[in-house]
């Protein structure tokens, strides 16, 4: 778009796939924090129902932990489901607002008449606070309402199941999504038939997914496991006190 020399941009290209492989490695660091982190805060919900006088009785072969470890398990996928959506609807408005303004104002596209950026910012920003108001609310709810309906120790099963599945799975966001993207670099440089071919079709498919793996949902689910965490740390004895009512209600 600077109409810069050729050379300009196989120069950034390069920078840019070693700056993917950087991110990933900072991004494994920073997920294997949050998972620790994550770890000692399931440790101090662990130590706040001893203080409220619950025995602790964990048994994997319960039911209740078993119902824990799978909902657990579950919520990094679902949280990650939603934020890509989220990328997805987000693009398409901003795809609109484009071929809007290239409508009304042909003069862009001939340098005559100035965009309006102020728009696809705010598009930008209005869908990114939007759209993250359901994963939120996810994020919150599921272990008050695990822990009302099934009770506290199903809770610390919940975390866990989080803790392990969200580890892996946003490590292998972080590694995929630069990995996609450094392979259309590789193939537009020329390797498996260059720019047009099959290849680099599938390689454009992969890097519109691999985006919001690695700057998305990926990031995202090192929140998610610490604010779960944190969340049933602060509610542990309303869970209780309400676990109790809802056991003696339906009993």
């Amino acid at each position: 778009m600077a109409k810069m020399e050729p050379h300009v941009r196989e120069r950034t290209d390069a920078l840019d796939s070693l700056g993917n492989t950087t991110a990933a490695t900072g991004k494994g660091f920073a997920i294997g924090s949050a998972a620790l982190t994550a770890l000692a805060l399931l440790a101090e919900y662990g130590n706040k129902i001893k203080v409220t006088d619950v025995v602790m009785n964990i048994n994997l072969l319960d039911p209740k932990i078993l119902i824990g470890l799978f909902l657990g398990a579950m919520l990094p996928f679902v949280f990650s489901s939603l934020s890509m959506r989220a990328v997805g609807r987000a693009a398409g408005d901003m795809v609109n607002e484009v071929r809007r303004q290239f409508r009304e104002k042909p003069g862009i596209l001939e340098g005559t008449e100035r965009p309006d950026y102020a728009g696809c910012v705010a598009i930008s920003t209005q869908g990114a606070q939007r759209e993250m108001v359901v994963p939120s609310l996810l994020a919150v709810i599921a272990p008050i309402l695990t822990g009302i309906i099934f009770g506290p120790f199903t809770v610390i099963a919940l975390l866990a199941g989080a803790l392990t599945s969200g580890f892996v799975l946003a490590i292998m966001m972080a590694n995929a999504g630069g990995a996609w993207d450094n392979a259309k670099k590789f193939i537009e440089g020329g390797a498996h038939g260059g720019k047009g071919s099959d290849a680099h079709k599938a390689a454009v498919v992969g890097d519109t997914v691999g985006d919001p793996f690695k700057d998305t949902s990926g990031p995202s689910i090192n929140i998610l496991l610490k604010l779960m965490s944190m969340v049933s740390i602060v509610f542990v004895t309303t869970v209780i006190a309400l676990n109790d009512l809802f056991i003696r209600i339906f009993s």
